[in-house]
């Protein structure tokens, strides 16, 4: 298939091509770009005066783990009272059919970095990485990454001071080591066990560089604590949440290599560990050579926002003063940038070749708040264009009498 003439957004960083063309084959990328030959047979979609651009991928996401916030049995995000911390597994509670994942499709979504909540401890559990197709194959990557929480939540969650989680933290890890030198001999199964020894194997994956370790943190100075981790555990790949003071150590995050998931906007003081909170982290941070990925979990409004906050980092650097990302490097920080945080940049969040073909037809601007998604395809096949939003909305636009009452309608 070749979608040819319209607008490509790589999503690599790069600037907008104008009538450019995006070769699929075999629900892969083959080539995208201005000059793309179109092979010989395919099938050619005209997407003259259209953007075409690579998916959404929503980072820290709740997607396919919750259906209401208020009501806890269609909630698995969190797990307070769970004896077992580290090894949770989110995976295996992804429900392809939950409400939300057709609409936030329809935003032009195609992939979510779906992340546990901490409740009981600092250590959140396991996240995956998701795809949002209509079908019942939803996670492309399980147990993709190891969530933990420090500064003041992390705190709290210790028993009360930073001091706490970091002893924990770092016990926590030691004991995954000595898991590890002597499975026969760890503990793990007593009620008095700190960790459990699925929690010690999950660790371990940390330890070995396997999975990336995401670490939120607010405040400066615990950035600088949790990059110190690596010079005693070499080959945790560490990614930072968060990190509304992270333009103050942007140097040495980026001397670190380390990638950072934040938030677009922060810019208010809500918590001591933010008081130096602007709209112009995310910008330094990019400025300073940091990775950034755009994350748009907690958000009421639901995943597809990100690209409002990427395009206001656009916009902000029309303010005198403000610091913010040029049209590439925005969109880049929704598509590529969380996927290569966790490491997976080769496989998801571009139109590069190869990538898995997440693919949306736009009918302008995708940073744009009028723009709307006219097709979307995940892994390279096409996806419905509908939603239970959407059919409620048709259900009620306009309402006619009969026999019986609107809700009593049979599908």
């Amino acid at each position: 298939m070749a979608i040819t003439g319209g607008t490509v957004a790589i999503g690599d960083g790069s600037a907008p091509v104008e009538r450019g063309t995006v070769v699929i084959a075999n629900g892969r990328i083959v080539a995208a770009g201005r000059g793309v030959a179109v092979p010989a047979g395919a099938q050619v979609i005209d997407a003259t005066g259209k953007w075409v651009a690579a998916g959404i991928v929503s980072a820290m996401s709740d997607l396919s783990l919750i259906d209401a916030d208020g009501v806890s049995e269609s909630n698995d995000v969190g797990a307070r009272n769970s004896p077992y911390k580290a090894s949770i597994d989110v995976s295996v509670a992804v429900n392809p059919a939950g409400v939300k994942v057709a609409n936030e499709r329809l935003g032009g979504v195609t992939r979510a970095i779906v992340s546990p909540s901490a409740g009981g401890s600092i250590f959140a559990g396991q996240g995956a990485v998701i795809d949002l197709g209509a079908d019942a194959d939803a996670v492309t990557r399980p147990r993709a990454f190891q969530y933990v929480e420090l500064g003041e939540d992390g705190g709290r969650l210790a028993g009360g001071s930073r001091p706490a989680a970091y002893a924990l933290l770092r016990d926590s890890l030691a004991q995954a080591q000595d898991y590890r030198r002597s499975p026969a001999a760890f503990d793990g199964r007593s009620g008095d066990a700190l960790l459990k020894r699925a929690d010690a194997q999950a660790l371990l994956r940390v330890l070995d560089g396997t999975v990336p370790l995401l670490v939120h943190v607010q405040r400066a100075s615990d950035i600088r604590i949790v990059l110190g981790l690596r010079r005693d555990y070499p080959r945790v790949r560490l990614v930072l949440v968060g990190a509304n003071e992270g333009w103050l150590v942007a140097p040495e995050i980026a001397a670190a290599g380390v990638p950072v998931i934040a938030d677009a906007l922060a810019d208010l003081p809500i918590a001591f560990e933010s008081l130096a909170a602007t709209e112009s982290n995310v910008g330094r941070l990019r400025a300073a050579g940091v990775r950034v990925g755009l994350m748009g979990g907690g958000t009421q409004s639901g995943d597809h926002v990100l690209r409002q906050f990427a395009g206001n980092l656009v916009a902000i650097t029309r303010i005198p003063g403000a610091t913010g990302l040029e049209w590439g490097q925005a969109f880049a920080a929704i598509t590529s940038g969380p996927a290569a945080a966790i490491g997976m940049d080769g496989e998801i969040g571009s139109l590069r070749p190869g990538r898995r073909a997440d693919v949306v037809l736009w009918d302008g601007d995708p940073l744009e708040l009028s723009s709307a998604a006219e097709a979307v395809w995940i892994d390279g096949r096409p996806q419905p264009m509908d939603s239970r939003q959407k059919q409620l909305r048709d259900r009620y636009l306009v309402p006619v009498e009969g026999a019986l009452p609107k809700a009593y309608e049979r599908r």
